[in-house]
Parts: C-alpha cells; structure tokens; sequence
C-alpha cells in the first residue's frame, strides 16, 4: 500500500517548515493523539450496512441511484487530478461544472456516494470504484511537495501566494478569481473521509489528513479581519469536515482550523437567536450549523448547540415551503414572507440535503417527533420528488410555481445539486432506524430490516408507504427472548385520524398524541407481529403570509394538481391555474377520491374555471403542476377577480415574451450569462441582489436574443434610491440608453423597456450588453435585466 511518507516529502522540497513536518509526521500516525471530551447522543444510528432495504419507493429510488453511478467513469473524475499532479490523465475530463474552477467537487461526492451505495447494497463494485479513486489520489498527492491535491491548475498557486500572504478579494462565490475553492477541497475531503468509514480504507484518512494540513497553512496566519474577509466566498462545509478529524484523530490543530472557518457575521447573530437570513445564499449557510453541531459533539460548547438548534427552528418553522424546502433563486427571503417567492427556481436540492444532515444531529441529541416529521416530509415531498423515475436523473431548482414544472440535470452537467444526487439516493437506509442502549426508534416508514447485533433480534418492516396508510414490524431472532428493549415508533402529528396498533392481533391501547412516541413494549419473541394502520387525512396549509394560497396533504404527501403539458400553450390563460371557490378546510368535502390509484384526487366544481386531477407530487413529471391553490368565498372573488386576473395576465405575458432573463449579484446566473466587471459589488435590498458598478468600473453580460422579431431590454431597478445613478446602456459597443434612476418610482419595484435596433441584433443569437457609469455617478442598482419579444 502506497503511503505518503515525510520522508518523501522531504526529499521534494526544502521549502516546508518544520512545524509543517511535524503535522505531517502526525497525520501519518493512525492512532488517536489525545483523547476528546465529547458529548454523547442520546440515540444513536445504525450503521447503514445494518439495515437491508426492502421493495417499495425508496428501494426503486436506490436501484435508479445505482445505475446513475456505475454509468459514471472514475478516470473521467480523476483526469485533471492526474493531470495537475504532473501524471498522464487515463481519459477525457468530464465537463460541465467539472470543466470549470469548481472542477474536482464531483468527485468527492462521488466517493462518499459509493461509500454510501456500498455499505446499502454490499455490492463490492462500488467499493472496488472507491478503493481505486483513492489509490489514484494517493498517487497525486504523492507528487507533490505540500499535501495538496486538486482538479483545477491554479487553486494552489492562489491559495498559496495571494490568500496565504492576507491578498484577499472575497464575493459570494469568488475568491481571487476561484469559484469557491473551499467548498471544492471540502468535498474531496469530506468524500475521503467517507471512504475512510464506510470502507475501512485508512489510506483515505492519510490523504486527507495531509491535504487538511496543506489547507491549515493556508490559513494560519491570517488574522481575524482576513479571515472573516476570505469567509464572505462559499466555503462548504470544511470546517466540519476539520472537526471529523479532530473526532477522528483527537488532534487539536484540526480543531484549531475548523475555528478559522467560523463566519461571525452569520453564526453570531444566530446564536443569540436573531434571524439573519434574508437576502442569503440559502446553501452556503446551512454548512455552518452543520459544523457547529458537530463542534457541539466534541466540544460541548452549548453555544454551539443554540446555534445548530436555532437555525433549525428559523429554517423549518420560518424560511420552508410546504414541501420542507427552501429559497428562491437560492436565497432565503425575510422570515414568514413566501407568497411572492414563487417560481421556477424555488428549492435548491442542495438545501434539503444539508437541512436533513442538522436534523440527524438534532434527533441524536433530543429524540424529538418533530424533528422526524420534518425529515418525513422533504424525504417524500423533495428528495423523492427529485428524482427522474425513469431514468434517475435529479433536479437541480424544485419548481414550486403555479404552474411550474420539473426541470431534469443533464447528469454530465455536474452542477452541485447532481453531486449532491448522486448521495441522496444512495442512503436512504441511513436514517429510517436509531437506538440508545436499550430502546429501537422507528423513525420513518420505509420497508427495510434492521439488525440489531448486539440485542440478537432483527427488524422487518414491510410497507408501500407512502403508497400505503400502514406498516407491519416482524421480530426476528434466534433468542428465546428479548427483554428490557423498547421499540419506540413515531406517531406523526399529520396521523389526526388515528394511529391503530395491534401486536400479535391484540389492540395495544394509546394515550400518546400526535407528534411523538409510542412505546410499544419491551420484551420481545421471534415471530412477534405489530401491525400499525395510521389512516391519511386530507388537509391544507397556507403560506404564512398569505391565508388565501393554499397547498393540500393527504397524511405526509403533497398533493399536486396537474395542470396540462410541459409546453402547453394555455397556460398564457391568467387562470390556467384554476382558484378554489371555498373557505371549507376539509378538502374531503370537495374532492373526489380516485377509485383506481392511491393517493389521486379530482377537484369538484368548487375549482374554476376548470377541474384538474390531484397526486402526489413525487409522482409528478413531465408535465406543468401546481402545489399551490388560491382560494376564495364566491363574494371575495367577485371583488378580487379583476384584479387578479390582470395582475397574473401582466405576469404571464412578461414571461411568455421573455427570451432570457438574467438575475444579477447571483453566482450561477452570472457564470451563464458571461458576466465581467471591474470595481463592481453585490448589494442587497428588500432581500433581493443587486449589482452596482461605481464610476471607475464596468460590467458587461451577454443576453440570449431572437432576431427573427423586434427585441427589447427590460431592466428591473429599485425606483426610490437617492445619489447620483446615472449611467449608459451599451449594445454591442452602441450606446442605446443613458439612464438616470434617481428617486425615478420611489416605494417600488420598476420595469424600464429599452427597445434594440435591429441592425444590432441582425444575424445574432446573443448580444452583448455593458453598464458604464458616468463620471462621479454609479451604473444601477440592477437586479435583473430581461430580453423580450415586442
């Protein structure tokens, strides 16, 4: 086994300190330095290899995740690894995001994937393809003088020599000109360590040790103003992935960097319970509680428990959609405010998937129902929502519109969200399952099996759920007897009609409410029978600001109704999303069960102008949809109708004419659109980005066009801003408009048409647009800017 020895290290370069030595002689030494103080759960998992899925949804889910991983080449993933190590790559690099600075994140997903996907279906290829991604990584590694390994040629040189020495320029997503290196040597790391655990591979712990090391040097000696200056770029979740090794290793310099990584602006606030969030990148923040859990577990810092714990509450209870999901363009809005949030790039897969790694912890330290409600729900109405059922392709934005629709990843697009696929549905077994020493949750409702060794006994649970209002437990064991553990099953707050149990055909009494635990007993025999009917009851929620728009359950499932196809023409109609013409919150009074399909329901002429058919949203695809529902009494629609169907006419012909729209001060839009500048900033008002160029800079973008008719510009500006904005609107190189937006419409948002000669768009697919302030004014704010077709 190739080991990345100090000797070699030495032999490479005369460069390193001493200090650096000693950390790698350190990392070398795969026995625990010190021993840690830690916080121990009050529940704990199972290993995932413990628990064997059975057939239902979730176990097609993991045959489609299998088949999407084992389509994917190693060499393609290890191609500019190899590459920056000085080593001929093996194959073509893979492209997409993988093409660009961020290059290498993919693969540390995909470690951990196949970690996951191992350990779930013990097929040995998955660990084969993991054992051969480290080898190969030791191999780069091994050439090199400093630990560092990495996809992306110029990620150590600025590193090392710009943000090292304090030269530091840090945006949203922009580091000294890298797209977020942190957040991408955060997954290679983090899938490292996975390798590490779940395949007992301890050459992967090597390797991530020395490239921890590597990154620890980069930031040791700045101070905390550079420090929090670096911090205001994305950085994922390092500085959790430093306390693992802390936990791992009981090193202290691990802990001391993960410190490094401590945004104050954000986690500060949070921990004295102060919403923050509005106008943040939703995805970039929830890693930093994710650290602050697991700095809690190994530290004991209570401070760090409030701030994992608040965040979680501010998240679920005050930032979520109905389908336990978040954001809009990726950024979260002021707390309660999401009726105007609505579109087709709502709820970043990405979130969810941290949002459930804080629930794990959260449980561990509290077993609390509530916080398996919430897994509940976005497991079914996101994470199984996200998945192509065909072919296993996942979803970057959830679209939550009215009238929105799902848009699949090109799997070789290798945006995040496809990294983050890649895991979501691979470990469905991880989380169904949790024990103390004496006590067995049964925390969700998947069909699976548990072993629990150590108490002899397995688990069966059988169920279709969520095609299914029920679920059957079945003891089995070797032992005569299992005395003195309790199997603990949740009892969902959604469960309001009822939650049955009958044990060996014995009805067991019940005193618990809904959104808790029900302790079914604690001795137990071979062949033991519980069988557990929890009926689905129809209901709605509203959004909080808004008591009229609506979305509606049956038990756990979101209901979608299914408004037409993907390119439906009608839905230029302002009602094409049909109102409901009623206040009766029972929505079994008006709608009509479908005897052929669970879980499907049609509206009654209470929806107007037209009946559409209802079902579970994971079970929505190909068509446009929607989960929420504006609802009236017949005399306040009357008044409202006017108005609403003006207001959504005005919407929909805005959209329809659109060609390309660009959202400006946000990352990935940014990068689609070419967008450069020099001076410019990102600012933030009533929780949307802008960008504002000052008189020193520029910024310019490219916009998709259609020169087969008469195109325009739309910009969106902020009419109430005082100074001194006054800019010119050039296209390519021709200046079409000089704007002055000062106090232009104060209190709102406004929309300016600028229309485009033709002689500069003629024989054009895109145009290039620039924003050049006037001296001693500043271009914009703008926060978006349209091509239509007039």
């Amino acid at each position: 086994m190739h080991k990345f020895s100090p000797t070699q290290i030495i032999k490479k370069s005369s460069l390193l300190t001493a200090t650096f030595l000693t950390f790698i002689m350190m990392s070398c030494n795969n026995e625990k330095t010190k021993e840690i103080d830690t916080v121990k759960p009050k529940v704990e998992l199972f290993s995932i290899k413990d628990v064997k899925l059975l057939d239902g949804p979730f176990y097609k889910a993991t045959e489609l995740g299998e088949k999407t991983l084992l389509a994917y080449e190693p060499d393609r993933f290890l191609a500019r690894f190899r590459t920056n190590a000085g080593l001929e790559p093996k194959a073509d690099h893979y492209g997409g995001w993988e093409g660009e600075s961020l290059a290498g994140h993919s693969l540390g997903h995909y470690m951990t994937a196949l970690s996951q996907m191992y350990q779930t279906t013990g097929d040995e290829e998955f660990l084969n393809r993991a054992n051969y991604i480290v080898d190969e990584l030791a191999l780069c590694q091994a050439q090199s003088s400093t630990g560092f390994i990495g996809a992306f040629k110029d990620t150590e040189k600025v590193l090392t020599e710009e943000v090292a020495k304090g030269k530091i320029k840090a945006q949203g997503f922009n580091l000294n000109g890298l797209w977020s290196p942190f957040y991408t040597i955060h997954k290679i790391m983090d899938g490292l360590f996975h390798v590490y655990k779940l395949c007992d591979n301890k050459k992967a712990l090597e390797i991530d040790k020395n490239l921890a090391l590597w990154v620890g040097q980069i930031v040791k000696e700045l101070n905390d103003e550079q420090l929090q200056e670096m911090l205001h770029c994305e950085f994922g979740g390092i500085p959790e992935t430093f306390l693992d090794l802390y936990g791992e290793t009981g090193d202290p310099t691990y802990l001391e960097y993960s410190n490094k990584f401590r945004h104050k602006a954000i986690v500060d606030p949070i921990i004295e319970n102060h919403d923050v969030l509005a106008g943040k990148h939703c995805n970039t923040q929830i890693p930093k509680f994710l650290a602050l859990a697991r700095s809690y577990e190994l530290t004991g810092d209570t401070n760090d428990y409030s701030g994992a714990v608040n965040f979680w509450n501010m998240m679920v209870h005050h930032h979520a959609y109905v389908a336990g999901d978040f954001d809009n363009y990726e950024y979260l809005y002021e707390p309660d405010q999401l009726n105007d949030q609505l579109s087709n790039n709502t709820a970043e897969t990405c979130c969810v998937y941290n949002m459930l790694k804080l629930s794990r912890h959260l449980f561990q330290w509290n077993p609390s129902a509530e916080v398996l409600d919430y897994y509940e729900r976005a497991l079914i109405n996101h994470i199984l929502s996200s998945q192509n059922p065909e072919d296993g392709r996942v979803i970057y934005h959830l679209s939550l519109d009215m009238g929105g629709y799902k848009v699949y990843e090109d799997p070789h697009g290798f945006t995040c969200c496809v990294g983050s696929g890649m895991e979501n549905h691979a470990k469905y077994a991880q989380n169904i399952y949790y024990h103390s020493q004496d006590e067995l949750f049964v925390g969700q409702f998947i069909a699976s099996e548990v072993n629990w060794k150590e108490k002899g006994f397995s688990l069966k649970q059988s169920t279709l759920f969520p095609e299914e209002e029920g679920t059957t437990l079945e003891i089995l064991s070797d032992k005569h007897e299992i005395k003195n553990t309790s199997i603990k099953v949740r009892y969902p707050a959604w469960a309001t009609e009822g939650f049955n149990i009958s044990i060996n055909g014995k009805t067991l009494a019940i005193e618990a409410q809904p959104g808790s635990f029900i302790n079914l007993g604690d001795t137990w025999k071979n062949g033991d029978l519980i069988k557990i009917d929890m009926p689905f009851n129809l209901h709605t929620e509203s959004m909080p600001d808004n008591k009229n728009r609506i979305a509606i359950f049956n038990g756990p499932v979101l209901l979608a109704g299914v408004l037409g196809p993907e390119n439906d023409p009608k839905i230029a109609d302002p009602l094409y999303v049909p109102v409901l013409m009623t206040k009766d919150a029972d929505p079994a009074s008006w709608l009509l069960e479908s005897k052929k399909d669970f879980n499907a329901f049609k509206l009654t002429d209470i929806a107007q102008p037209r009946a559409v058919e209802l079902q579970p949203f994971y079970r929505t695809h190909n068509c446009t949809y929607t989960v929420y529902w504006d609802s009236y009494t017949p005399n306040e629609w009357k008044h409202q109708q006017k108005k609403y169907k003006e207001e959504q006419a005005k919407k929909k012909e805005l959209e329809l004419k659109t060609i390309d729209l660009f959202r400006l001060g946000e990352m990935q839009p940014e990068r689609d659109h070419n967008f450069k500048e020099e001076a410019s900033w990102v600012g933030e008002y009533k929780s949307r980005k802008y960008r504002e160029i000052p008189k020193e800079g520029f910024a310019s973008f490219e916009m998709a066009i259609d020169p087969s008719q008469t195109n325009s510009l739309v910009f969106e500006y902020w009419g109430g801003f005082a100074g001194s904005h006054t800019f010119d609107i050039a296209v390519e190189g021709t200046i079409i408009a000089t704007e002055n937006i000062t106090n232009m419409a104060p209190g709102k948002f406004i929309n300016v048409t600028y229309d485009l000669p033709e002689n500069l768009i003629e024989n054009k697919s895109k145009i290039k647009v620039e924003l050049l302030p006037h001296d001693g004014h500043r271009a914009g704010p703008v926060f978006a800017v349209r091509t239509i077709r007039s």
